[in-house]
């Protein structure tokens, strides 16, 4: 965890306030609205000066006095968070060897500093020749190679034939690697830090639909961090942007009805915090449910996601015996007695109970609804609902 003391770069004399990094998701609309009452903290600029910072990467002390934009600081601090302490020496000891103390800089490096090997205890050779042959290799290795590899000659070439930088930090021997610019100062590479339930890139349409100019956001977030990305896009009006699809949680079922060109991001936003609040178990009776009433936009899958309660699923069920099986065995609304499986008639209760619901068979299982309204009235969403009230006055 990073703490930060910022103040307003233009105005010190406003105060200051303590920011936690990486900014916690239940958190970061209070946090901008405490840089806010700073007249800082805008979602592009960089208007955020940071008077003392606290982290367990001594570097980053290099940022003090530094002006950035918060998302900046954010994002660096969640790459960050996910490294490893040899990661953390790699990045450390390159910055020191190529002069890095902007922001913009150290984002740009924790994408390539794996690439360098650093040698911070000289007792231990065989370490020492395995690290560096990940670092030339990506972080891994075939398993024939690995095992045959000499690692104690791999450390003498390295220190005997190539030029090493000493920092306070290790020695460190850079491999050629090269900073590239994969964040532009305005858009954050593709990064998943926390749970998330779908990732989707926007940009705005003015930009051709090759360009990199993509931020990304990961959905469920707030509205605010919605609001915040389309800024970082130059894009004023929700109508006027293009969509980029990466990653998904989301049942097969559903990402086969959503057309996210179409779509409108706050639906998704919302459908994707309905989705994240299910189970397992009941993320795959969506799928079955999705396929049964064939909803056509994000906003009917939402009104199935928070009404499963008036569904019954029976997994992994194709026929009526199978159903029959669940009921009796697994619904839990029977005692079932092992003793007594010879005499239990799967297929008959199967059957009888299916003429008696509304339900079909799904490559999920079999699913049945159980509501009191129709089930195009259960997907309706509360703008249909006012237009039909409306209507009827």
């Amino acid at each position: 965890m990073m703490t930060a003391v910022i103040s307003n770069a233009a105005h010190p004399e406003y105060g200051a306030a303590t920011i936690p990094f990486p900014i916690p998701g239940d958190e970061y609309d209070h946090c901008i609205e405490l840089l806010a009452a700073l007249e800082s903290g805008d979602a592009v600029k960089q208007d955020c000066r940071i008077d003392e910072l606290q982290h367990h990467i001594p570097i980053l002390k290099r940022l003090e006095k530094a002006v950035v934009n918060v998302d900046e600081l954010d994002y660096l601090a969640k790459r960050l968070d996910s490294f490893t302490e040899q990661e953390t020496a790699q990045f450390q000891t390159m910055a020191v060897k190529l002069g890095i103390s902007e922001v913009k800089d150290f984002i740009n490096l924790s994408f390539c500093c794996q690439q360098a090997t650093v040698i911070t205890d000289f007792s231990n050779w065989e370490a020492i020749g395995r690290d560096h042959f990940l670092a030339l290799n990506g972080g891994c290795a075939v398993t024939a190679e690995w095992e045959s590899l000499d690692a104690r000659n791999t450390a003498l070439n390295l220190i005997l034939n190539e030029h090493g930088t000493v920092t306070p930090y290790g020695v460190v021997y850079d491999n050629g690697m090269k900073l590239e610019t994969l964040y532009d100062g305005n858009h954050f590479p593709g990064y998943h830090y926390d749970e998330d339930i779908l990732a989707v890139g926007i940009s705005s349409r003015e930009e051709p639909e090759d360009t990199a100019k993509i931020t990304w956001l990961y959905l469920p977030c707030t509205r605010l961090q919605l609001e915040r990305g389309m800024q970082r896009s130059g894009i004023g009006d929700p109508d006027g942007m293009r969509f980029w699809y990466e990653d998904s949680s989301l049942p097969p079922e559903v990402e086969e009805v959503l057309e996210f060109g179409q779509e409108s991001l706050y639906e998704l936003n919302e459908l994707a915090a309905a989705v994240k609040r299910l189970s397992p178990t009941d993320r795959e009776k969506l799928g079955a449910v999705v396929n049964m009433a064939e909803p056509e936009s994000a906003g009917q899958i939402r009104q199935l996601a928070e009404n499963l309660d008036q569904f019954t699923f029976a997994p992994n069920a194709h026929t009526p015996a199978e159903y029959g099986k669940y009921m009796i065995r697994e619904s839990g609304h029977f005692d079932y007695d092992e003793n007594l499986e010879d005499f239990y008639d799967y297929e008959g209760y199967g059957l009888q109970h299916m003429e008696q619901e509304s339900g079909l068979f799904t490559a999920r299982g079999f699913i049945s609804y159980h509501g009191t309204l129709s089930l195009e009235e259960l997907m309706m969403e509360d703008s249909d609902w006012q237009n039909i009230q409306m209507g009827g006055m």
